[in-house]
């Protein structure tokens, strides 16, 4: 069976195959070759390594094979749909329950210091049995530093307001309720404070 293009983006391009999906790092034209080479390279090795740490923590794509000479990491495709996509369709006490949930996971991965570096709705997929996987690592990064928490937090506030905007409020609170549960809550947030108010100052 031959594999099919599902996604292209702007670093990379996914492969579905039956059950598997391949995520293959494409090349940019305006980098030096060998810097491209080796910017590629290391991003694979980034997020493999962070996709292993985090699928222990909570639910991520299995990693089954990862090849820094190709550029490609081969993992589970997960089924289900993009929460972008379905959040806004649900009754608001659901919406609130996943929001919930997803600060809960959230506040695990920060306290293994793992920064999603792209976390938005649609990079959560959510499954028929309402389970939440979250994907696309390829922005993270590993850090202990309240501020890159807070930028992570200060993300998805943005995504909430700009694609869940009927309700953002009321979900970013109980996001942020299911976050309270990371042991650096509380620094954290004000972290976050000081990153929304440089947000609006430069706007």
């Amino acid at each position: 069976m031959e594999s099919r293009i599902i996604q292209r983006g702007a670093e990379a391009i996914i492969l579905k195959e039956k059950n598997k999906i391949t995520k293959k790092r494409i090349k940019k034209s305006y980098r030096i070759p060998e810097l491209d080479k080796k910017i590629r390279k290391l991003r694979t090795r980034s997020e493999t390594k962070l996709l292993i740490k985090a699928s222990k923590i909570i639910n991520t794509p299995q990693v089954h094979e990862s090849d820094e000479k190709t550029k490609e990491i081969k993992m589970d495709f997960i089924k289900g749909e993009r929460l972008s996509e379905f959040l806004n369709n649900f009754q608001l006490k659901r919406q609130l329950k996943i929001l919930l949930n997803i600060g809960k996971d959230i506040a695990k991965l920060h306290d293994a210091e793992i920064i999603h570096g792209d976390l938005t709705t649609s990079n959560m997929i959510l499954a028929k049995n309402n389970s939440l996987t979250f994907i696309d690592f390829g922005l993270g990064f590993i850090s202990h530093k309240f501020e890159d928490k807070a930028v992570d937090i200060h993300l998805l506030r943005q995504a909430l307001e700009a694609k869940h905007f009927q309700h953002w409020e009321k979900l970013f609170k109980e996001f942020l309720k299911g976050y309270k549960k990371s042991k650096d809550y509380a620094k954290t947030l004000e972290r976050f404070k000081a990153v929304e108010k440089r947000g609006r100052y430069k706007h």
